[in-house]
């Protein structure tokens, strides 16, 4: 079991050090620790950019965590495989900026956080990818992506937020959703453009 874990860490070190950094902001998020600045939305006005990113390892409950450690090893380990550690990198960079500020312009709040936006980021970018330059290991069954559609529209309603007493960061999801579907497009397409090209 601990060679496994091993091998997997090794066949996918970006997910494996997103994983850590998750479990860090889980321990910020989850156990009354106060959260630092450093961590929370903003920086754009003291230049510390990185907090634009940051918010994505914020959890809030090990069911939160669970969840998005369970999303993230399936969906991120598919394209870092496939695509490479960098662009992998890149990608969740964009799909996190993406989701983090389109939540604080719904909200205008900076206490947010969460892997979940990045999630449908990537959920959206091999769905498109793949319709456009199919790629087997970026296949994903046509059930797991309605329901995990169809979980973002039932978030959207409110039902789970006034059922669970939480907050669900919906902004993110939408946004992490359509900024992955858009680079899965570009990305696709400029990948199929080069196989015409050469053949």
């Amino acid at each position: 079991m601990v060679d496994k874990a091993r091998l997997s860490a090794l066949a996918n070190p970006l997910i494996s050090v997103l994983l850590a950094l998750s479990l860090v902001g889980y321990a910020f998020g989850s156990y009354g620790f106060p959260v630092p600045k450093m961590l929370l939305f903003g920086g754009m006005e003291d230049g510390h950019y990185w907090r634009l990113i940051t918010p994505i390892f914020l959890h809030f409950g090990a069911l939160h965590l669970i969840f998005n450690a369970l999303w993230l090893g399936l969906l991120g380990s598919k394209i870092e495989r496939a695509a490479g550690s960098i662009q992998a990198l890149m990608l969740i960079v964009a799909i996190a900026i993406a989701s983090n500020v389109g939540q604080y312009l719904w909200t205008g709040s900076v206490r947010f956080g969460g892997m979940s936006g990045v999630i449908y980021g990537l959920l959206g970018y091999l769905w498109i990818h793949h319709a456009i330059f199919p790629r087997p290991i970026y296949a994903l069954p046509r059930e797991l992506v309605g329901f995990m559609l169809a979980w973002l529209l039932i978030c959207m309603t409110g039902v789970l937020d006034f059922l669970l007493g939480v907050g669900i960061a919906n902004a993110a999801h939408l946004c992490g959703l359509l900024a992955g579907m858009a680079l899965g497009l570009i990305f696709g397409y400029v990948e199929s453009h080069k196989r015409a090209n050469r053949q």
